[in-house]
């Protein structure tokens, strides 16, 4: 499956798209939903992780169940609109992760009602250690960062054909780099070596395995974005810093 959505020509930089003999504008009215879509994964990955689920002899959290969905998402803003508008969605989640725990640790921390006897078993369901909760924003920027930028080369490299395979191939770098990243921060120490792999292994073949079954729904998604927002961003002159947040 390529990366084919119809339009004539790419969108270099922001510049417009042909469709047949039409010049269309990049309009660009759906990145704020998806930007949303994409924070609200997140938050509920941070609700779901206290949950661990053992399934067909895997154990992982919860949260896999729609973590992983960030990354569909990630990749959607990346290739229809370029890194340099998915690293600010990025950093935007971020934001949205922050404030999160911040506003849990506040009500955590209020006095509960003499009535209300479920204090202790809403601090044990949402709350993250500091150690956890680090590891898991460091996972997350590295993730998605790493992701982003290898579909953007791959691209570039294929001249924006492959789509499938760019697609799943950033998200096995990506959500390998991730998963890593946070077991080890989170876990290492904790338990054994050949423990921590088997965790890094299960749960990083369940989300390569979650953007596979999601490909009938993210292509043709990106084909209709591409021919929506009549764009097609390629970056062939874009600073990569991740900390840069100027387009």
């Amino acid at each position: 499956m390529g990366g084919n959505t119809g339009l004539s020509l790419p969108n270099v930089g922001g510049r417009p798209v042909s469709e047949g003999a039409r010049m269309v504008e990049p309009r660009r009215h759906h990145i704020v939903p998806i930007a949303g879509l994409f924070s609200a994964t997140l938050i509920m990955s941070l609700i779901l992780a206290g949950k661990i689920v053992s399934f067909g002899g895997v154990t992982f959290s919860a949260a896999v169940i729609v973590f992983p969905l960030s990354y569909v998402f990630g990749d959607v803003l990346t290739e229809v609109y370029g890194y340099a508008s998915a690293r600010r969605v990025v950093w935007a989640g971020f934001a949205a992760q922050v404030i999160w725990i911040a506003a849990y640790t506040l009500a955590a921390t209020l006095p509960p009602a003499p009535f209300w006897p479920h204090q202790t078993a809403f601090e044990t369901i949402l709350s993250s250690t500091p150690r956890t909760a680090f590891a898991g924003m460091t996972a997350y920027l590295a993730g998605e960062f790493l992701n982003s930028y290898v579909l953007d080369r791959m691209k570039l490299r294929t001249e924006g054909r492959l789509l499938a395979l760019r697609l799943v191939a950033s998200t096995v770098v990506g959500q390998g780099v991730d998963t890593m990243i946070f077991v080890l921060l989170a876990f290492g120490g904790v338990f054994a070596a050949g423990d921590l792999f088997k965790i890094i292994l299960g749960a990083w073949m369940l989300k390569v395995a979650w953007e596979i079954a999601a490909l009938p729904l993210s292509l043709p998604l990106i084909a209709w974005l591409k021919r929506e927002e009549g764009e097609d961003h390629f970056d062939r002159n874009t600073d990569f810093n991740p900390f840069r947040l100027k387009e």
